[in-house]
C-alpha cells in the first residue's frame, strides 16, 4: 500500500539568501516534505528499515541547508528532492515546500514548491 510519510514546519536556521545582510546570520527556513513510498514490507515486519525514517529525512534537510549556504531556495529545493530520490530508494515521489518568513516585510513568507518522482 502506498502512503506518505512527512514532515511540516521542520525548522532549518542557516545561512540563504542573496543580499549581503542574509549572507551574514542565519536565518529560518521551514521545511514540509513529503515523500511517498509502499509501507507494506515496513508494517508487516515492524521494522524502520523498511520505510524512511522521518528523523533521517529531517537530518539529510538540515545538514544539505546548513553546508550548501544556499542563495536561492529553488537550488535547495532542486538538490533536496534530487538527494532524497537517491538516498531513499523506497521513495517514488516527493514533494517539499520551503518557507522563508523574513524575505518579504509584508508577507508571512515567502515560499517555493517542487515535486518529483520516479
Amino acid at each position: 500500500m502506498i502512503g506518505t510519510i512527512g514532515l511540516l514546519d521542520l525548522r532549518i536556521d542557516c545561512i540563504v539568501g542573496i543580499y549581503p545582510q542574509e549572507r551574514s546570520e542565519p536565518q529560518p527556513l521551514f521545511v514540509d516534505v513529503e515523500v511517498d513510498c509502499d509501507f507494506a514490507a515496513a508494517a508487516e515486519a515492524e521494522r524502520v528499515d523498511q520505510t524512511v525514517d522521518y528523523d533521517d529525512l529531517a537530518r539529510l534537510l538540515t545538514d544539505l541547508a546548513t553546508a550548501r549556504q544556499y542563495q536561492l531556495i529553488e537550488t535547495f529545493a532542486q538538490e533536496a528532492t534530487a538527494l532524497i530520490l537517491r538516498r531513499f530508494p523506497l521513495v517514488r515521489s516527493t514533494t517539499i515546500t520551503i518557507r522563508k518568513p523574513n524575505a518579504v516585510p509584508a508577507a508571512a513568507a515567502s515560499f517555493v514548491r517542487l515535486a518529483a518522482s520516479r
